[in-house]
Protein backbone atom coordinates (compact mmCIF):
# COMPACT_ATOMS: atom_id res chain seq x y z
CA UNK A 1 0.00 0.00 0.00
CA UNK A 2 1.54 3.53 -1.24
CA UNK A 3 2.14 5.70 1.77
CA UNK A 4 2.10 3.22 4.32
CA UNK A 5 3.85 3.74 7.52
CA UNK A 6 3.58 -0.21 9.17
CA UNK A 7 6.90 -1.98 9.57
CA UNK A 8 5.69 -5.59 8.86
CA UNK A 9 7.02 -8.46 10.79
CA UNK A 10 10.09 -10.15 9.29
CA UNK A 11 9.94 -8.53 6.17
CA UNK A 12 13.06 -6.43 4.95
CA UNK A 13 11.03 -3.45 3.15
CA UNK A 14 14.04 -2.92 1.54
CA UNK A 15 13.69 -5.77 -1.00
CA UNK A 16 10.77 -7.09 -0.67
CA UNK A 17 8.14 -5.98 -3.22
CA UNK A 18 4.88 -4.22 -3.01
CA UNK A 19 2.77 -5.60 -0.19
CA UNK A 20 -0.79 -6.21 -1.38
CA UNK A 21 -3.67 -5.59 0.93
CA UNK A 22 -6.46 -8.21 2.23
CA UNK A 23 -9.95 -7.03 2.25
CA UNK A 24 -11.59 -9.93 3.04
CA UNK A 25 -11.25 -13.43 4.19
CA UNK A 26 -13.20 -16.83 4.08
CA UNK A 27 -12.49 -20.40 3.84
CA UNK A 28 -9.53 -21.08 2.69
CA UNK A 29 -8.87 -17.81 0.59
CA UNK A 30 -7.47 -14.31 1.12
CA UNK A 31 -9.14 -11.85 -1.17
CA UNK A 32 -6.93 -8.96 -2.49
CA UNK A 33 -7.92 -5.25 -3.25
CA UNK A 34 -7.68 -6.12 -6.56
CA UNK A 35 -10.62 -8.72 -6.68
CA UNK A 36 -7.84 -11.39 -6.76
CA UNK A 37 -7.93 -14.39 -4.36
CA UNK A 38 -5.13 -16.34 -2.51
CA UNK A 39 -5.25 -20.20 -1.49
CA UNK A 40 -4.06 -19.75 2.25
CA UNK A 41 -1.66 -22.64 2.29
CA UNK A 42 -0.23 -21.93 5.70
CA UNK A 43 -3.09 -20.67 7.63
CA UNK A 44 -1.80 -17.58 7.74
CA UNK A 45 1.39 -18.10 10.13
CA UNK A 46 -0.22 -21.46 11.72
CA UNK A 47 -3.27 -20.02 13.57
CA UNK A 48 -6.34 -20.73 11.04
CA UNK A 49 -7.72 -24.37 11.58
CA UNK A 50 -10.93 -24.52 10.35
CA UNK A 51 -10.98 -21.70 7.50
CA UNK A 52 -11.61 -18.31 7.75
CA UNK A 53 -14.23 -16.62 9.91
CA UNK A 54 -15.90 -19.40 10.68
CA UNK A 55 -19.84 -18.36 11.68
CA UNK A 56 -19.40 -19.67 15.09
CA UNK A 57 -16.81 -17.97 16.21
CA UNK A 58 -17.25 -15.19 14.15
CA UNK A 59 -21.23 -14.84 16.16
CA UNK A 60 -19.40 -15.99 19.36
CA UNK A 61 -17.10 -12.34 18.96
CA UNK A 62 -20.61 -10.36 18.21
CA UNK A 63 -22.48 -11.74 21.20
CA UNK A 64 -19.66 -11.17 23.39
CA UNK A 65 -18.86 -7.85 22.43
CA UNK A 66 -22.57 -6.41 22.76
CA UNK A 67 -22.11 -7.19 26.83
CA UNK A 68 -18.43 -7.59 27.71
CA UNK A 69 -15.01 -5.54 26.77
CA UNK A 70 -11.50 -6.19 28.80
CA UNK A 71 -11.63 -6.44 32.34
CA UNK A 72 -8.66 -6.31 34.69
CA UNK A 73 -8.13 -10.42 35.75
CA UNK A 74 -6.09 -9.73 38.82
CA UNK A 75 -9.20 -9.69 41.27
CA UNK A 76 -11.99 -10.46 39.10
CA UNK A 77 -13.22 -12.93 36.75
CA UNK A 78 -15.77 -13.82 34.30
CA UNK A 79 -17.87 -16.62 32.64
CA UNK A 80 -15.93 -16.83 29.69
CA UNK A 81 -12.33 -17.50 31.18
CA UNK A 82 -14.18 -19.72 33.80
CA UNK A 83 -15.95 -22.00 30.92
CA UNK A 84 -12.57 -21.90 28.98
CA UNK A 85 -10.44 -23.46 31.87
CA UNK A 86 -12.87 -26.01 32.43
CA UNK A 87 -12.78 -26.85 28.85
CA UNK A 88 -9.47 -26.97 27.88
CA UNK A 89 -8.38 -29.02 30.98
CA UNK A 90 -10.84 -31.62 30.11
CA UNK A 91 -8.82 -31.60 26.57
CA UNK A 92 -5.66 -31.20 27.45
CA UNK A 93 -3.53 -34.37 28.44
CA UNK A 94 -4.80 -35.84 32.22
CA UNK A 95 -3.01 -34.16 35.05
CA UNK A 96 -2.99 -30.65 33.70
CA UNK A 97 -5.49 -28.87 36.18
CA UNK A 98 -4.51 -25.00 35.85
CA UNK A 99 -4.98 -22.45 33.41
CA UNK A 100 -2.64 -19.17 32.99
CA UNK A 101 -3.73 -16.89 30.03
CA UNK A 102 -1.51 -14.89 28.11
CA UNK A 103 -1.68 -13.01 24.63
CA UNK A 104 0.42 -15.06 22.42
CA UNK A 105 2.53 -17.92 21.35
CA UNK A 106 5.68 -15.99 23.39
CA UNK A 107 3.87 -14.81 26.23
CA UNK A 108 2.38 -18.72 26.95
CA UNK A 109 6.59 -20.21 26.46
CA UNK A 110 7.60 -16.96 28.97
CA UNK A 111 4.85 -17.91 31.12
CA UNK A 112 6.04 -21.18 31.14
CA UNK A 113 9.62 -20.70 31.63
CA UNK A 114 8.89 -18.84 34.80
CA UNK A 115 6.35 -21.32 36.29
CA UNK A 116 9.32 -23.44 36.16
CA UNK A 117 12.04 -21.15 37.89
CA UNK A 118 9.24 -20.71 40.40
CA UNK A 119 8.12 -23.58 41.63
CA UNK A 120 11.60 -24.80 42.25
CA UNK A 121 12.72 -21.52 44.35
CA UNK A 122 9.47 -22.10 46.23
CA UNK A 123 10.31 -25.58 46.87
CA UNK A 124 12.91 -24.69 48.66
CA UNK A 125 14.84 -26.51 45.87
CA UNK A 126 16.09 -23.67 43.63
CA UNK A 127 16.57 -24.81 40.03
CA UNK A 128 17.77 -22.90 36.86
CA UNK A 129 19.16 -24.45 33.93
CA UNK A 130 17.02 -25.11 30.86
CA UNK A 131 17.53 -27.81 28.30
CA UNK A 132 16.25 -26.90 24.90
CA UNK A 133 16.50 -29.19 21.82
CA UNK A 134 18.57 -27.79 17.95
CA UNK A 135 16.91 -25.96 15.57
CA UNK A 136 14.01 -25.03 18.08
CA UNK A 137 11.87 -22.00 18.03
CA UNK A 138 9.70 -20.72 20.58
CA UNK A 139 8.92 -16.74 20.04
CA UNK A 140 10.47 -13.59 19.71
CA UNK A 141 10.32 -12.42 23.11
CA UNK A 142 13.75 -12.22 25.50
CA UNK A 143 13.25 -15.75 26.98
CA UNK A 144 11.82 -17.34 24.38
CA UNK A 145 14.67 -16.27 22.09
CA UNK A 146 16.74 -17.75 24.58
CA UNK A 147 15.47 -20.61 25.19
CA UNK A 148 15.14 -21.17 20.61
CA UNK A 149 18.24 -21.75 18.42
CA UNK A 150 21.08 -18.94 18.41
CA UNK A 151 21.26 -17.34 14.60
CA UNK A 152 20.17 -14.41 12.50
CA UNK A 153 17.07 -13.96 14.03
CA UNK A 154 18.57 -13.11 17.60
CA UNK A 155 22.17 -12.01 16.81
CA UNK A 156 21.67 -8.68 17.39
CA UNK A 157 19.72 -9.34 21.14
CA UNK A 158 22.51 -11.63 22.33
CA UNK A 159 23.97 -9.49 24.84
CA UNK A 160 19.85 -10.14 26.44
CA UNK A 161 20.03 -13.63 26.36
CA UNK A 162 20.92 -16.09 28.72
CA UNK A 163 22.55 -19.46 28.80
CA UNK A 164 20.54 -22.69 28.06
CA UNK A 165 21.92 -26.52 28.09
CA UNK A 166 20.98 -28.05 24.15
CA UNK A 167 20.39 -31.29 23.35
CA UNK A 168 20.70 -32.33 19.67
CA UNK A 169 17.95 -32.70 17.74
CA UNK A 170 16.75 -37.06 17.41
CA UNK A 171 17.55 -37.15 13.43
CA UNK A 172 16.17 -40.61 12.01
CA UNK A 173 18.53 -43.18 13.39
CA UNK A 174 20.33 -40.40 15.73
CA UNK A 175 17.87 -40.61 18.38
CA UNK A 176 19.79 -42.73 21.20
CA UNK A 177 22.33 -39.78 20.92
CA UNK A 178 19.70 -37.32 22.07
CA UNK A 179 18.37 -39.48 25.04
CA UNK A 180 21.72 -39.89 26.27
CA UNK A 181 22.67 -36.43 26.05
CA UNK A 182 19.73 -35.33 28.32
CA UNK A 183 20.11 -37.72 30.80
CA UNK A 184 23.62 -36.66 31.00
CA UNK A 185 22.69 -33.49 31.53
CA UNK A 186 19.64 -33.64 33.69
CA UNK A 187 21.50 -36.36 35.94
CA UNK A 188 23.17 -33.49 38.05
CA UNK A 189 19.48 -32.39 39.48
CA UNK A 190 20.21 -28.80 38.88
CA UNK A 191 18.07 -28.89 35.42
CA UNK A 192 14.61 -26.95 35.87
CA UNK A 193 12.72 -27.74 32.40
CA UNK A 194 13.33 -29.03 29.48
CA UNK A 195 11.46 -27.26 26.44
CA UNK A 196 10.46 -29.31 23.01
CA UNK A 197 8.55 -28.61 20.49
CA UNK A 198 6.46 -32.19 20.45
CA UNK A 199 6.95 -34.10 17.12
CA UNK A 200 7.32 -31.31 14.93
CA UNK A 201 10.28 -28.43 15.12
CA UNK A 202 8.22 -25.53 13.52
CA UNK A 203 10.02 -22.70 12.24
CA UNK A 204 13.35 -24.49 12.54
CA UNK A 205 12.36 -26.14 9.03
CA UNK A 206 9.25 -28.09 9.83
CA UNK A 207 11.99 -31.19 11.35
CA UNK A 208 9.45 -34.07 12.61
CA UNK A 209 10.54 -36.74 15.14
CA UNK A 210 8.65 -39.67 16.47
CA UNK A 211 6.62 -40.06 19.52
CA UNK A 212 8.47 -42.55 21.07
CA UNK A 213 11.35 -39.90 21.63
CA UNK A 214 8.88 -37.48 23.45
CA UNK A 215 8.08 -40.36 25.74
CA UNK A 216 11.70 -41.16 26.10
CA UNK A 217 12.40 -37.35 27.11
CA UNK A 218 9.56 -37.16 29.22
CA UNK A 219 11.03 -40.53 31.17
CA UNK A 220 13.82 -38.97 31.43
CA UNK A 221 12.81 -35.72 32.88
CA UNK A 222 10.04 -37.40 36.02
CA UNK A 223 13.62 -39.64 36.53
CA UNK A 224 16.01 -36.26 37.47
CA UNK A 225 13.02 -34.47 38.83
CA UNK A 226 13.04 -32.32 35.92
CA UNK A 227 9.88 -30.39 34.49
CA UNK A 228 8.98 -31.04 30.99
CA UNK A 229 7.34 -28.05 28.75
CA UNK A 230 5.65 -28.94 25.81
CA UNK A 231 5.15 -26.38 23.38
CA UNK A 232 2.35 -27.05 21.39
CA UNK A 233 1.40 -23.31 20.48
CA UNK A 234 1.65 -24.95 16.76
CA UNK A 235 1.58 -28.36 17.24
CA UNK A 236 -2.10 -27.93 19.38
CA UNK A 237 -5.23 -28.47 17.91
CA UNK A 238 -5.07 -30.91 15.51
CA UNK A 239 -1.95 -29.89 13.29
CA UNK A 240 -0.27 -33.51 13.94
CA UNK A 241 -3.20 -35.47 13.62
CA UNK A 242 -4.71 -35.39 16.94
CA UNK A 243 -5.90 -32.58 19.74
CA UNK A 244 -2.54 -32.43 20.81
CA UNK A 245 0.52 -32.93 19.69
CA UNK A 246 1.69 -34.90 23.44
CA UNK A 247 -1.78 -37.46 22.71
CA UNK A 248 0.46 -39.25 20.38
CA UNK A 249 2.86 -40.29 23.13
CA UNK A 250 0.46 -40.44 25.59
CA UNK A 251 2.58 -37.95 27.27
CA UNK A 252 1.63 -35.33 30.04
CA UNK A 253 3.76 -32.56 30.13
CA UNK A 254 4.02 -30.64 33.65
CA UNK A 255 3.60 -27.32 31.29
CA UNK A 256 1.98 -26.96 28.47
CA UNK A 257 1.73 -23.66 26.14
CA UNK A 258 -1.39 -23.47 23.59
CA UNK A 259 -2.19 -20.62 21.37
CA UNK A 260 -2.47 -20.13 17.65
CA UNK A 261 -5.53 -22.47 17.03
CA UNK A 262 -6.69 -21.64 20.48
CA UNK A 263 -9.20 -19.21 18.72
CA UNK A 264 -9.52 -20.87 15.42
CA UNK A 265 -7.12 -18.15 14.34
CA UNK A 266 -9.58 -15.59 14.85
CA UNK A 267 -8.67 -13.44 17.60
CA UNK A 268 -5.58 -13.62 19.94
CA UNK A 269 -5.19 -15.54 23.22
CA UNK A 270 -2.87 -17.81 24.29
CA UNK A 271 -2.95 -20.41 27.81
CA UNK A 272 -0.56 -22.20 29.77
CA UNK A 273 -1.78 -25.37 31.58
CA UNK A 274 0.35 -26.08 34.28
CA UNK A 275 -0.17 -29.67 37.22
CA UNK A 276 -1.66 -29.13 40.65
CA UNK A 277 1.94 -29.74 41.70
CA UNK A 278 3.34 -26.18 40.07
CA UNK A 279 -0.05 -24.53 40.85
CA UNK A 280 0.33 -25.38 44.60
CA UNK A 281 3.95 -24.29 45.03
CA UNK A 282 2.66 -20.94 44.61
CA UNK A 283 -0.46 -20.92 46.79
CA UNK A 284 1.04 -20.01 49.77
CA UNK A 285 0.18 -17.34 53.01
CA UNK A 286 3.28 -15.97 51.94
CA UNK A 287 3.06 -13.00 49.02
CA UNK A 288 6.00 -13.68 47.69
CA UNK A 289 5.41 -16.98 46.71
CA UNK A 290 2.81 -15.35 44.22
CA UNK A 291 2.92 -16.11 40.54
CA UNK A 292 4.60 -12.70 39.47
CA UNK A 293 2.95 -12.68 35.81
CA UNK A 294 0.41 -10.94 33.81
CA UNK A 295 -0.51 -8.30 30.99
CA UNK A 296 -3.12 -6.10 30.40
CA UNK A 297 -5.25 -8.25 28.17
CA UNK A 298 -5.15 -11.11 30.11
CA UNK A 299 -8.34 -13.60 29.34
CA UNK A 300 -9.29 -11.13 27.61
CA UNK A 301 -13.11 -12.16 27.52
CA UNK A 302 -14.19 -11.75 23.64
CA UNK A 303 -10.94 -13.87 22.69
CA UNK A 304 -12.31 -16.63 25.33
CA UNK A 305 -15.78 -16.49 23.84
CA UNK A 306 -13.87 -17.19 20.75
CA UNK A 307 -11.98 -19.60 21.91
CA UNK A 308 -14.77 -21.68 23.31
CA UNK A 309 -16.95 -21.61 20.18
CA UNK A 310 -13.62 -23.68 18.78
CA UNK A 311 -13.58 -26.13 21.28
CA UNK A 312 -17.40 -26.29 20.49
CA UNK A 313 -16.86 -26.83 16.50
CA UNK A 314 -14.63 -29.66 17.72
CA UNK A 315 -17.40 -31.07 19.29
CA UNK A 316 -20.42 -30.49 17.38
CA UNK A 317 -19.04 -31.00 14.12
CA UNK A 318 -16.54 -33.82 12.24
CA UNK A 319 -13.65 -31.68 12.73
CA UNK A 320 -11.55 -35.23 13.39
CA UNK A 321 -12.79 -36.43 10.49
CA UNK A 322 -11.46 -33.89 8.67
CA UNK A 323 -7.95 -33.52 10.27
CA UNK A 324 -7.55 -37.20 9.26
CA UNK A 325 -8.65 -36.82 6.01
CA UNK A 326 -6.54 -33.91 5.32
CA UNK A 327 -3.36 -36.37 6.54
CA UNK A 328 -4.18 -39.00 4.68
CA UNK A 329 -4.52 -36.59 1.65
CA UNK A 330 -1.26 -35.55 2.62
CA UNK A 331 0.44 -38.35 3.11
CA UNK A 332 -0.50 -39.68 -0.43
CA UNK A 333 0.92 -36.58 -2.20
CA UNK A 334 4.10 -36.74 -0.49
CA UNK A 335 4.34 -40.65 -2.72
CA UNK A 336 4.64 -38.04 -6.11
CA UNK A 337 7.69 -36.67 -4.66
CA UNK A 338 9.24 -40.20 -4.33
CA UNK A 339 12.49 -40.33 -6.65
CA UNK A 340 12.05 -36.79 -7.54
CA UNK A 341 15.84 -35.26 -7.59
CA UNK A 342 14.73 -31.72 -6.97
CA UNK A 343 13.49 -33.08 -3.58
CA UNK A 344 15.14 -34.30 -0.76
CA UNK A 345 13.62 -35.56 2.77
CA UNK A 346 10.19 -35.24 2.24
CA UNK A 347 7.80 -35.79 5.42
CA UNK A 348 4.59 -35.69 7.06
CA UNK A 349 2.99 -35.11 10.37
CA UNK A 350 -0.64 -35.16 10.59
CA UNK A 351 -1.82 -32.46 8.63
CA UNK A 352 1.70 -30.98 8.04
CA UNK A 353 3.67 -31.36 4.78
CA UNK A 354 7.36 -30.62 4.25
CA UNK A 355 9.84 -31.08 1.77
CA UNK A 356 13.94 -29.43 1.24
CA UNK A 357 14.08 -28.59 -2.07
CA UNK A 358 17.46 -28.92 -3.69
CA UNK A 359 18.72 -25.19 -4.22
CA UNK A 360 22.10 -24.61 -5.09
CA UNK A 361 21.84 -22.32 -1.74
CA UNK A 362 19.66 -22.90 1.43
CA UNK A 363 19.06 -21.13 4.99
CA UNK A 364 16.62 -19.29 5.79
CA UNK A 365 18.48 -16.03 4.35
CA UNK A 366 18.62 -17.92 0.56
CA UNK A 367 17.85 -15.96 -1.74
CA UNK A 368 15.55 -19.08 -2.88
CA UNK A 369 13.05 -18.33 -0.42
CA UNK A 370 11.67 -15.18 -1.90
CA UNK A 371 11.96 -16.21 -5.18
CA UNK A 372 9.68 -19.72 -4.35
CA UNK A 373 7.56 -17.23 -1.97
CA UNK A 374 6.72 -15.04 -5.43
CA UNK A 375 6.12 -17.87 -7.58
CA UNK A 376 3.44 -19.45 -5.46
CA UNK A 377 1.87 -15.99 -4.96
CA UNK A 378 2.43 -15.13 -8.84
CA UNK A 379 -0.15 -18.54 -8.86
CA UNK A 380 -2.81 -17.25 -6.19
CA UNK A 381 -0.92 -19.20 -3.32
CA UNK A 382 0.37 -18.46 -0.15
CA UNK A 383 3.42 -20.40 0.48
CA UNK A 384 5.88 -19.13 2.77
CA UNK A 385 9.24 -21.43 2.95
CA UNK A 386 12.04 -21.66 5.04
CA UNK A 387 14.55 -20.84 2.86
CA UNK A 388 14.53 -23.88 0.91
CA UNK A 389 12.20 -26.16 2.58
CA UNK A 390 8.88 -25.92 1.60
CA UNK A 391 5.60 -27.14 3.57
CA UNK A 392 1.77 -26.77 3.64
CA UNK A 393 0.30 -26.66 6.66
CA UNK A 394 -3.60 -25.04 5.71
CA UNK A 395 -6.58 -25.02 7.25
CA UNK A 396 -8.96 -27.77 7.82
CA UNK A 397 -11.60 -27.02 5.25
CA UNK A 398 -9.54 -27.26 2.21
CA UNK A 399 -10.56 -29.21 -0.60
CA UNK A 400 -8.51 -32.51 -1.78
CA UNK A 401 -9.20 -30.62 -5.52
CA UNK A 402 -7.45 -27.45 -3.90
CA UNK A 403 -4.46 -29.50 -2.11
CA UNK A 404 -3.79 -31.32 -5.37
CA UNK A 405 -3.11 -27.94 -6.76
CA UNK A 406 -0.78 -27.06 -4.36
CA UNK A 407 1.24 -30.38 -4.86
CA UNK A 408 1.40 -29.67 -8.56
CA UNK A 409 2.62 -26.13 -7.50
CA UNK A 410 5.22 -27.45 -5.84
CA UNK A 411 5.95 -30.05 -7.99
CA UNK A 412 6.18 -27.12 -11.06
CA UNK A 413 8.21 -25.43 -8.56
CA UNK A 414 11.00 -28.04 -8.22
CA UNK A 415 11.30 -28.15 -12.30
CA UNK A 416 11.95 -24.24 -12.13
CA UNK A 417 14.31 -23.99 -9.19
CA UNK A 418 15.54 -27.20 -8.29
CA UNK A 419 19.46 -28.22 -8.36
CA UNK A 420 20.54 -29.68 -11.95
CA UNK A 421 22.52 -32.18 -11.39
Amino acid sequence: MSGSHVWHPFTQHAVEPAIPEIVRTEGAYLHKADGTRVLDAISSWWVVTHGHRHPRIVKAIETTASSLDQIIFAGFTHEPAERLASELVSLAPSGLDWVFYSDSGSTAVEVALKMALGYFRNIGAPRSRIVVMENSYHGDTIGTMSVGARGVFNAAYEPLLFNVDTIPFPAAGKEQETLDRFEAIASDGSVAALIVEPLVLGAGGMLMYPASVLSELKRIAEASGTLLIADEVMTGWGRTGTLFACDQASVTPDILCTSKGLTGGTIPLAATLATDAIFQAHYSADRRKTFFHSSSYTANPIACAAALANVEIWRDEPVAERVAALSARQAAGLKRFEGNPSFTDGRVTGTILALDLQADNAGYLAEIGPKLRAFFLDRGLLVRPLGNVLYLLPPYCITAEELDGLHDAIEEAGERFGAKT
